[in-house]
């Protein structure tokens, strides 16, 4: 059993104002960008495609083939725009690493940068983050001054500008093509494709667009080096990788692992499901993967072991639930999310996620019919595969995995309510009774 962590992007989140360049220098910050700039662009590619690497945004696509996507230049510009619009729910790597490190990110935006040769950079941040959005702005003043961006980087007549922005707070600008039409000012809706980012991407230029947690890993390559990077994980999936814990879980937070680990292997770590409980059900990769349960705890987490399982890796965002949940809630919740952050561009999704959420609130209210399991099913299948981006497709997930494991759940629903079956204050992770809310109110007085 695998009972150590792999602490690399995580290294240095515990040192004293870790944020800072001075802190990120002192533990041997911008190493890799030094080393990049000794190679050819091309080298820096074949390394981070001999690494394994693959997107750690939830698609897991290989980072260094995507890099090679690109068209040869033609004397224009070309972009790298990172996805630091981090809003998936349970998911919450991203957020932490660019307040612990903003640096780590910096650094991999300069490499990969050179490597598809990129003069200006973006990172899209979500806007209601304001306090990471400082932060990375006071970073970048740092990186400027200390001449890691801007002209004639480090004195090898490479230039670099990179902007930070922030966006208005939309699910669906976590798509990387809404996320482009945002960032150009648009309305942020998926585009159709191809033409792919790789071809025409911001301002209809060859396009990279990445994760946050994907680019910040590659510093750590340039310095290890592939056969480093590959000695962790599995064979195809590659590395280290960020594990966010939450829910019903006794030390809940991010443990950075190499791909591989299982659940049961984390919560050990995490001192287990909260006392006297006993897990009932969880995410592997965010709300918008197919839930597992108890007899997942020993499914290796990466991307094709995961897969095999019948869910997907996704944004290693571990939701755990135990058994004073119901189900048929917490799907309802996240249906509601999904229905509420549909952009409405196509009708699966626009009219799906809004029928999918009527049939769950009654099912959760005890008042469903006989034909609503059926209903629900339909739905999804009419949803799934027909919708113009994949947040059709991951509003399905959650229903479909719910019903096939939980059914007697969604039946019980023709007659009993939710929160009579399971009452709420029995999940909730804190003290939440009646007097309980008195004390706290008079302490905020």
């Amino acid at each position: 059993m695998m009972t150590t962590l792999a602490p690399v992007l995580s290294a240095h989140w515990d040192a004293d104002r870790s944020w800072t360049l001075a802190t990120y220098e002192a533990n041997g910050g911008y190493r890799g960008l030094r080393r990049a700039l000794t190679m050819q662009p091309a080298d820096v590619v074949t390394t981070v495609k001999d690494s394994g690497l693959r997107g750690r945004g939830g698609a897991g696509f290989p980072t260094g083939m995507k890099w090679g996507f690109l068209p040869a230049p033609d004397g224009g510009p070309r972009y790298l725009v990172v996805n630091a619009d981090e809003s998936e729910p349970g998911t919450c790597k991203d957020i932490p690493l660019m307040m612990a490190s903003p640096q780590v990110l910096l650094e991999g935006v300069a490499i990969t940068s050179y490597a598809i040769g990129c003069t200006h950079a973006f990172i899209y941040v979500r806007g209601e983050v304001l306090h990471v959005y400082r932060r990375l702005l006071r970073a970048v003043e740092e990186a400027y001054a200390a001449g890691y961006l801007g002209k004639d980087i480090l004195g090898t007549g490479v230039d670099l500008d990179v902007t930070v922005h922030a966006g208005a707070g939309a699910y669906i600008c976590g798509e990387e093509t809404a996320l482009l039409d945002s960032l150009e000012g648009l309305r942020g809706q998926p585009r159709l494709k191809p033409p792919f980012p790789a071809v025409a991407g911001l301002y209809a230029r060859p396009t990279v667009v990445n994760n946050v947690e994907s680019i910040a890993s590659v510093p750590a390559i340039l310095v290890g080096g592939a056969s480093w990077f590959t000695s962790m994980g599995t064979e195809r999936s590659a590395g280290h990788g960020l594990f966010s814990l939450s829910g019903h879980v006794e030390r809940p937070g991010q443990y950075e692992a190499p791909l591989g680990i299982t659940l049961r292997e984390l919560l050990d770590m995490a001192g287990g499901v909260r006392a006297g409980h006993e897990l009932k059900f969880w995410t592997p990769g965010g709300s918008s993967t197919p839930i597992f349960t108890a007899e997942h705890l020993d499914v290796p987490l990466d991307y094709e072991s995961v897969g095999k399982a019948g869910s997907m890796l996704g944004t290693r965002a571990l939701q755990i639930f135990d058994e004073t949940v119901s189900v048929v809630r917490a799907v309802t919740r996240w249906m509601a999310f999904y229905k509420h952050e549909s952009c409405g561009k196509c009708t699966p999704c626009r009219e799906g996620t809004y029928w999918l959420l009527q049939v769950l609130q009654r099912i959760e209210a005890g008042q469903g019919t006989s034909g609503d399991i059926d209903l629900l099913l339909d739905l999804c299948d009419n949803i799934l595969g027909r919708a113009f981006c994949a947040l059709g497709d991951g509003a399905t997930s959650p229903v479909t995995s719910a019903v096939q494991y939980f059914r007697e759940e969604f039946e019980a629903g023709m007659h009993t309510p939710a929160d009579v079956l399971f009452p709420p204050e029995r999940s909730a992770r804190f003290d939440y009774t009646p007097r309980r809310r008195t004390q706290l109110a008079g302490v905020h007085a």
